[in-house]
């Protein structure tokens, strides 16, 4: 079940492989995206000494949160992913050119992943494209549903 997805990633990357992580977050954090307060649309992935990081997600703290905890929306969350695909991610990013964006926040089996995908930027020509091409079909549709 989603709880967040990021649509502008699709409109500026060409997606070419996802991955599901885990998320370390704090108690406050898992109580405020259960009440759907977290965003992904300004996030990144970076790489750093071998292991992912979340950069750029807001999550804003519900006002019931601990008196005790100085709640940060955007502070740099740990990605957690098994040691193989990390290394293979590395190499992608470094070799290849690409860039982890995240994609989706959602619940598996009642932990709280992100799906990240590792993705090519769209040239301005490549989004008009796409652009034309969601038309097309959205038209294709309108005309099959009127000769129905």
């Amino acid at each position: 079940m989603s709880i967040v997805e990021n649509k502008k990633a699709f409109y500026d990357y060409f997606i070419e492989q996802r991955f599901e992580a885990g998320i370390a977050l704090e108690g406050w954090e898992v109580k405020a995206i259960r009440a759907g307060r977290a965003q992904i649309k300004e996030a990144y992935v970076i790489i750093g000494n071998s292991e992912l990081s979340l950069l750029g997600c807001h999550i804003s703290p519900l006002p019931t949160a601990s008196t005790h905890v100085q709640p940060d929306p955007v502070r740099t969350r740990k990605l957690l992913l098994h040691a193989e695909e990390i290394n293979r991610l590395i190499g992608s990013v470094e070799r290849a050119g690409y860039t982890l964006i995240p994609l989706d926040l959602h619940y598996s089996k009642g932990r709280i992943k992100l799906e990240i995908g590792l993705a090519k930027g769209k040239k301005q020509h490549d989004k008009r494209a796409t652009e034309k091409e969601k038309e097309w079909q959205r038209e294709q549709q309108r005309l099959l549903r009127v000769r129905s």
